[in-house]
């Protein structure tokens, strides 16, 4: 596992817990890591902390996460800014939407420690 220290990761996700152990992960490898409760929150925070990978979960009131992964996305500053969809769903029209919104990858929850590791490992070596 590549050492991750400093890499900027945020997580949206409207669940207290997901966001907290994503944080605790994430930050236990050295991350640097930004929480937002749902897409609004995110774009908000967006451009302040201009972060290296994101982390969307797809099921969000409001703005779900394809939406939200579709804005960042046709924004030119973070077009290439790589973006992990979360979902509990493990379908393949799912992965599909994911992909068609511009999403980099599609990550299963409950995740594990590692997969989350392996995917932000995955993306910051590639963006590097």
């Amino acid at each position: 596992m590549s050492n991750l220290a400093g890499v900027k990761v945020m997580v949206i996700d409207d669940s207290n817990t997901i966001r907290r152990s994503a944080e605790i992960f994430l930050g236990q490898a050295g991350c640097e890591v930004i929480l937002a409760e749902d897409g609004f929150d995110a774009l908000a925070k967006i451009s302040d902390h201009q972060p290296d990978l994101i982390f969307v979960d797809v099921m969000m009131p409001r703005l779900d996460g394809y939406q939200t992964c579709s804005l960042i996305k046709k924004n030119p500053r973070y077009k290439s800014t790589p973006v992990v969809m979360l979902s509990s769903k493990d379908g393949l029209f799912d992965r599909a939407r994911g992909r068609m919104v511009g999403s980099d990858e599609y990550l299963t929850k409950p995740f594990t420690k590692d997969s989350l590791l392996a995917a932000v490992g995955a993306h910051v070596q590639s963006a590097a």
